[in-house]
């Protein structure tokens, strides 16, 4: 993972972000509650007890508010390898005290750590070949029973490459199919992976979003999440 090249996109990541998704008719903020709400319905289905939350690669806080929002009990520590992200995150949210800084390929935290592992269109600004360290080092930090989510671009979405090819914090961007993420989970000790696509309809057809649960299964979303267990 490249510290330097998210330095220095760091301060402009927001506006860029805004830019690019325009297209859809939504800001920021709508996918970034979108994941928050998707995962709190992921983990009330699945009856997993929810105490300690890391996001992975947390960037500049966007997930904060909502994991607030969504989570109110739980505890949420952001890490990220870029130090300046993080330096924004703590000025955007004061309040938020819990920073992780990703240095020499480890998070620094303890063994079994976190009852829920969240990383948000993370994985394709890491090197392909570098997934299963990445996924080994968040098994370690998951307790027991605990769950990952890795919400992801879909690369068989041709809106979606259109996005990540315009984008210019996306430039270094290899976008991961499905399937080879959940295979790099089963490889590095993950149980039970599966992949829901979502992310369906742009603002225009938002009457239609309320069927987007049912479409889980079609590889058409714009974006995936991959979910596994550690048991």
């Amino acid at each position: 993972m490249d510290q330097a090249e998210f330095d220095r996109f760091a301060d402009e990541y927001h506006d860029q972000h805004r830019e690019n998704v325009a297209v859809t008719g939504e800001g920021p903020e709508y996918f970034a509650e979108y994941k928050i709400r998707k995962l709190r319905q992921i983990v009330d289905r699945g009856a997993i007890g929810v105490s300690r939350i890391c996001d992975f690669g947390s960037g500049i806080g966007n997930s904060i508010p909502f994991f607030r929002t969504h989570f109110p009990q739980a505890s949420l520590t952001s890490c990220d390898v870029s130090e300046r992200s993080l330096a924004l995150s703590k000025q955007r949210y004061p309040d938020s005290t819990n920073y992780l800084l990703i240095e020499n390929d480890r998070i620094p935290a303890e063994p079994d750590a976190f009852d829920l592992v969240f990383s948000a269109c993370v994985f394709h600004h890491i090197p392909h070949d570098e997934h299963a360290m990445w996924l080994r080092e968040l098994y370690r930090i998951t307790k027991p029973g605990g769950l990952i989510a890795i919400f992801e671009h879909n690369p068989l979405n041709p809106l979606t490459v259109h996005a990540v090819n315009t984008c210019p914090f996306d430039v270094n961007a290899k976008l991961v199919l499905a399937r080879n993420l959940a295979q790099r989970l089963a490889e590095a000790g993950w149980a039970s992976a599966r992949i829901r696509y979502n992310l369906f309809f742009p603002r225009a057809l938002a009457l239609l979003r309320p069927i987007e649960d049912k479409l889980g299964w079609l590889p058409l979303g714009a974006q995936y999440v991959a979910l596994a267990r550690k048991f």
